[in-house]
């Protein structure tokens, strides 16, 4: 019986490979039993994300190394995206109170389909979001599973490579004080984003173990505290309403005097109606709020290869590990929103940094803020593209043993497909309205749902159990919002009236 066990035990790895010796893999002496063979531990240690089951919850041979606090900031930082930027104009749309009700709302919705995900590849002994798929509903599971992750996090990468094109000749420009942008290659975004992929993300993407980029998680959630702490001092300091000609004060003074007069009266007229903060909004811009913020809180398919890694890991760890993540970000989102809004009221743009150029372009903190936002996008970018690329394997190459050349293609042909995306389609913002009103319910509400009920045993949960019935109602309530959100996207591009509704 060893013999056969370690066969099949091996045969799901590397990256989530799952074969069909998955079954036999989660009997009770396949749960009681850890392969000490030193050199097939040595086989398993070249690999991205080794896994076999052990005693639950263990059921890993991968000998995880990170630590529980870096695990929250991988997770946090998977979170964590830029939608950050938009959620202040999110506020401006639903107003303080709904906004609040929303965004708590899919917070607890995402930390309870984490907790579907955990209890599902704890049944099975996988750790992989796509296997999960297969194991529930077969090769078409997989590839919807797969399909749903890869359009997400292209959407959520491309967004990033966006920002870098768009913010990174600003800085440039404000460092050298220019006051208008020249034509000189490095004031170009497109060779600007190509650039940074090739010097910063393509070698973190070439990693092996997600654990190791950790410590650039931790540097790139510290850039976005810095965001908050800037936007929360910048709205003690913005004058509200502005005044038309308020903008670059910086070496401008005395033009600011002589329309002083001009604008006084307008300014007094104006503040009561302008800096009024709204509680309860509804509009047409209403629509994307929900896409953006489950886009904002989407962590799923990261969760399960950071739990692979985790020191002594259980299902009990890695949710702790997970509500600490979604609250911390919960609160920043939250913070970040309020501060912005409660700085511009309805003048607040979809990108909340280009709102403060209104103010003074020159301004050094805002400046500084401007490169932490950059420095914080371009390091997830790499934590992001692991599980695109494990998602890609599952499909193509699902049979495959580890190989160094075609972990090293895939990543550069992703690279390479995004930069061009990015080059070529410069309002490729508009589109993600609708990745995040599909792929992201998918994840995080109706997949999770729908493995649960497949996959946990009948004799332990009949269907009509109560778990087993929220879990349904879980995946009707994601089916309802994705509905309804692409229903009003629709409607609302049909009518002409969309202003960068899906900017996330």
């Amino acid at each position: 019986m060893e013999a056969p066990l370690q066969t099949e035990m091996v045969e799901l790895v590397p990256n989530g490979k799952h074969s069909e010796g998955l079954l036999p893999v989660i009997t009770p002496m396949a749960c009681n039993q850890r392969v000490e063979d030193p050199t097939r531990s040595c086989i398993e240690g070249k690999s991205f994300l080794q896994k076999s089951p052990s005693k639950e919850p263990h059921f890993t041979d991968f000998e995880g190394k990170t630590s529980f606090g870096m695990s929250v900031f991988n997770l946090s930082n998977a979170i964590m995206g830029s939608g950050i930027l938009g959620l202040a104009y999110a506020m401006a749309n639903t107003g303080i109170i709904l906004f609040l009700f929303l965004l708590t709302a899919v917070a607890l919705l995402s930390s309870y389909s984490i907790h579907l995900l955990l209890k599902s590849s704890g049944v099975v002994g996988i750790r992989a979001y796509e296997q999960l798929g297969y194991r529930a509903f077969g090769t078409p599971g997989k590839l919807a599973a797969a399909l749903a992750i890869t359009l997400q996090n292209i959407g959520a990468m491309s967004s990033y490579l966006y920002i870098i094109k768009s913010e990174l000749p600003l800085v440039i420009q404000t460092f050298l004080n220019l006051e208008e942008k020249t034509s000189d290659w490095y004031m170009n975004g497109n060779y600007l984003v190509i650039l940074v992929s090739v010097i910063v993300i393509l070698p973190l993407a070439l990693m092996r173990q997600l654990g190791y980029l950790g410590y650039s998680s931790g540097f790139s959630l510290s850039c976005m505290v810095f965001f908050l702490i800037a936007v929360i001092y910048k709205k003690f300091h913005v004058p509200c309403p502005l005044p038309p000609n308020f903008s670059n004060t910086t070496g401008n003074f005395s033009h600011v005097e002589v329309m002083e007069e001009k604008v006084q009266l307008q300014v007094e007229t104006e503040a009561a109606a302008f800096c009024t903060p709204s509680y309860f909004t509804l509009n047409s811009q209403t629509a994307y709020t929900i896409p953006i913020m489950a886009f904002a809180f989407v962590c799923h398919p990261e969760v399960l290869p950071i739990y692979t890694e985790l020191k002594d890991p259980s299902k009990k760890k890695m949710q702790h590990i997970s509500n600490l993540s979604i609250a911390v970000m919960y609160v920043m989102y939250f913070l970040a929103a309020l501060f912005g809004y409660l700085s511009f009221y309805d003048r607040v743009e979809s990108e909340l940094l280009h709102t403060y150029s209104k103010v003074d372009p020159f301004d050094v903190l805002i400046l500084c803020v401007r490169v932490a936002v950059l420095t914080a996008v371009t390091l997830t970018v790499p934590i992001v593209l692991f599980p695109v690329r494990r998602a890609i394997q599952q499909m193509l190459f699902p049979n495959q043993e580890f190989s160094w050349l075609r972990h090293v293609v895939i990543a550069f042909s992703l690279l390479t497909c995004i930069n061009l995306l990015v080059i070529f389609a410069p309002n490729i913002l508009g589109i993600f309205g609708v990745i995040g009103a599909t792929s992201a319910p998918c994840l995080i509400f109706i997949f999770p749902a729908i493995f649960y009920f497949r996959i946990m045993p009948m004799e332990k949960e009949p269907a009509r159990s109560t778990p087993k019935v929220l879990a349904l109602c879980f995946a009707v309530l994601g089916f309802l919002l994705m509905t309804m959100s692409l229903s009003f996207i629709i409607i609302d591009w049909a009518s002409g009236t969309s202003r960068h509704g899906g900017n996330h």
